[in-house]
């Protein structure tokens, strides 16, 4: 339940980043979902490598739901690597907007009268 809250509140937060900088949102928000889970798989499948590998026999005593120590854990390691993507995209989005067309149309005019000789 709590990954599913999680989920909802990245797509969400990704969507605002697209709306601001007029980005298709279900894009992101479908990114920001797989950064989640990609995230949570990754984390959780090396643990579970780890503890296989230093105790093999708690892999008989592994509970698959409810919130445990490593559930919690890898939900505030999943949540900072949402928030690693945001950012990065965000830093993106800015210089694309710092980079804009503007300039170059405005400076389209002004090349074009320096090669005609009256």
């Amino acid at each position: 339940m709590m990954s599913i809250i999680i989920l909802v509140g990245a797509y969400r937060y990704y969507a605002d980043l697209a709306e601001r900088f007029g980005k298709i949102k279900w894009q992101l928000g479908l990114l920001a979902i797989g950064v989640y889970l990609g995230f949570q798989v990754l984390f959780l499948f090396s643990y579970g490598f780890y503890v296989a590998l230093t105790d093999p026999n708690s892999l008989n005593d592994n509970n698959y739901a409810g919130f445990s120590g490593i559930n919690i854990i890898s939900w505030i390691f999943a949540i900072g690597a949402v928030y690693g993507v945001y950012r990065i995209l965000e830093n993106r989005f800015k210089k694309e907007v710092s980079k804009s067309p503007v300039w170059e149309i405005e400076e389209i005019g002004v090349e074009d009268n320096k090669d005609i000789h009256l």
